[in-house]
């Protein structure tokens, strides 16, 4: 491997470390808590990490392209440092959406360099490979940290309350630091050269003109993440309060889900992989996303425990099975010089779209229940999956087989 990609191997999996400790229903529930149990004030807080991460996005993708994509890393270290030690100092929810704008500004920076640092370190046409380990990598590390977190409950009290939920996202918050040291190590002059440039793509001709695959490719790929991350933000961020309210799961039961879910879901990266070298990778995006859809439509009518844990693993695996090819063929036909911009484009859909709709999420809940939010983020899934079906023809097998 390229020193980059060792580097964002080394700090995906300590990110994701920490983050399945104290950024995931332990936050959650958190928040929830010190809001007097309000899923509209969870819902705006993660809206506020959104518009934070998305006023940054877009220039810092443009920066890395124009310029260096490790001193914008560099920057991001210190920031994510700050929002770290926010987070551990807050004891208000004024003090946590100020921590999380940090933490927004910080995802809006690393974004864009990481992704186009790590994809100009790979050679062209060999990148499902490489992205779906990441994943793996990064699904593992975050499913360690629910288990950690069962360890905790179980010493600390395996109740929901605030003291105790502080003293589990210390834990988490020590390694994340520890994880912003690899952003200082990456190295723009340690890339690849034409090796990792854009891959050749006939192009089509319809309509009596020539449309370019290079761009019409881009812009599906990119509006079906944008309209997935609008629903996933309605839904995803209510899980813990879901099984809180309606199931009332204490943190144990909670985090071993999370744990299963996301083992699962590196598997299923790998499968996914595996599969679309002969199926093809569109069609496999489009086969896991639509069986997670259906996974979700069923979850919205309550069913018993055992089986709502099932379909919970499942809907999480194979909805997020699909980002490493998604992402593989976005960067094979996206040249170096955009990558950035690219990438920042792309960050959008789980910043703005996913952390502004999360405020409508939690007002839907509120006003409403979870079924109707779960049966909404399931129809709007529908149709990002749908709108891919023309890339089907478009994009071609990758260069080698495995």
């Amino acid at each position: 491997m390229n020193t980059n990609v060792k580097l964002v191997f080394n700090f995906t999996f300590f990110q994701g470390f920490g983050r399945g400790i104290w950024l995931g229903n332990v936050l959650t529930a958190f928040i929830f808590f010190i809001a007097n149990e309000s899923t509209e004030m969870l819902g705006y807080t993660s809206a506020a990490m959104g518009l934070a991460m998305s006023i940054v996005v877009f220039p810092a993708g443009i920066l890395s392209d124009k310029y260096r994509r490790d001193t914008l890393l560099k920057i991001a270290f210190f920031i994510g440092l700050a929002g770290l030690i926010i987070t551990a100092l807050a004891d208000t929810l004024l003090g946590i959406v100020i921590a999380l704008v940090f933490w927004g500004i910080f995802q809006g920076l690393i974004r864009p360099s990481v992704e186009s640092l790590f994809a100009d370190s790979i050679q062209s046409g060999m990148r499902s490979k490489l992205y779906s380990w990441l994943h793996v990598v990064r699904q593992i590390s975050m499913a360690v940290g629910p288990f950690i977190n069962i360890g905790l409950f179980y010493f600390l009290g395996d109740t929901w309350d605030l003291s105790v939920l502080k003293t589990v996202m210390y834990v988490g918050l020590i390694i994340s630091a520890g994880s912003l040291i690899p952003l200082l190590l990456m190295n723009d002059d340690k890339s690849m050269g034409e090796a990792s440039e854009t891959i050749y793509i006939e192009e089509d001709t319809e309509n009596n003109g020539v449309k370019s695959a290079s761009k019409f490719i881009p812009i599906v790929l990119i509006s079906s993440n944008l309209i997935i991350g609008t629903g996933a933000g309605m839904t995803i961020k209510f899980f813990t309060t879901f099984f809180i309210e309606e199931y009332e799961l204490s943190p144990i039961p909670v985090n071993f889900i999370l744990g299963l879910t996301f083992i699962f879901t590196g598997l299923s990266a790998l499968w996914a992989q595996k599969s679309s070298m002969k199926s093809g990778r569109v069609k496999m995006i489009i086969i896991v996303q639509s069986i997670a859809t259906l996974c979700l439509f069923l979850i919205a009518f309550y069913p018993p425990i055992i089986m709502l844990a099932i379909l919970y693993i499942v809907r999480g695996g194979l909805m997020n099975a699909s980002q490493p090819l998604s992402r593989s063929i976005l960067m094979d036909v996206v040249a170096k010089e955009h990558r950035g911009k690219v990438n920042s484009i792309e960050a959008l859909a789980w910043g703005l779209f996913w952390n502004i709709s999360a405020a409508l999420g939690g007002w839907l809940i509120a006003m409403y229940d979870y079924r109707i939010t779960f049966l909404i983020t399931a129809s709007i899934y529908t149709v990002g999956t749908l709108i891919l079906i023309p890339l089907i023809s478009r994009v071609k097998s990758e260069s080698y087989q495995n």
